[in-house]
């Protein structure tokens, strides 16, 4: 019996590497996303003297939006293998993050992400606000506050779950 139970925690463990796959998923999604920012870059800067202030400045946020999203995908590969699947050898020089975030410290920077995404995107949109109905911009601004509430409620959480025990560790202070 304990030479099953081996067998089978052996195939759990293991199936972590199918994790992999995702993770080349993601970087196909990163190469393809950076040919569609160089695309975006290039249309903005074949129309840098048409565009009015207001054109050039949506332009500008479509780029951050787009560099936002790109570190993201980053930062789920990186710290989703790091932590799920096997840690990096020799990389602990080149990414300053590496071995210090974990499955709740992901989730937050990851929620902060989407945040700050929205607050580009929300921006865009008042930029544009007489192409959208009021009940449009109200459902845009309460999807947005949704996001910042979640992501506060995230922080919140794991502050309590990393909070010491009561007792002789306030002693200590």
């Amino acid at each position: 019996m304990k030479a099953l139970e081996l067998i089978i925690e052996r195939i759990i463990l293991s199936s972590r590497w199918i994790l992999v796959v995702f993770y080349f998923g993601l970087v196909a999604a990163l190469a393809v996303y950076a040919f569609s920012f160089a695309l975006k870059f290039l249309k903005i800067a074949q129309n840098v003297f048409v565009y009015t202030d207001a054109d050039m400045i949506l332009a500008m946020l479509a780029l951050i939006d787009a560099a936002l999203v790109a570190s993201l995908i980053v930062m789920v590969m990186i710290s989703g293998y790091e932590n799920f699947v096997s840690r990096f050898d020799e990389a602990d020089d080149e990414v300053s993050f590496l071995g210090k975030l974990d499955a709740g410290s992901l989730k937050i920077k990851v929620a902060s992400s989407i945040v700050a995404i929205s607050s580009i995107h929300l921006l865009q949109i008042f930029l544009n606000a007489n192409q959208y109905s009021d009940s449009k911009l109200m459902w845009f601004t309460i999807i947005h506050l949704a996001f910042v509430i979640s992501a506060v409620m995230l922080g919140f959480l794991e502050k309590l779950m990393n909070k010491p025990k009561s007792g002789k560790a306030d002693l200590d202070l």
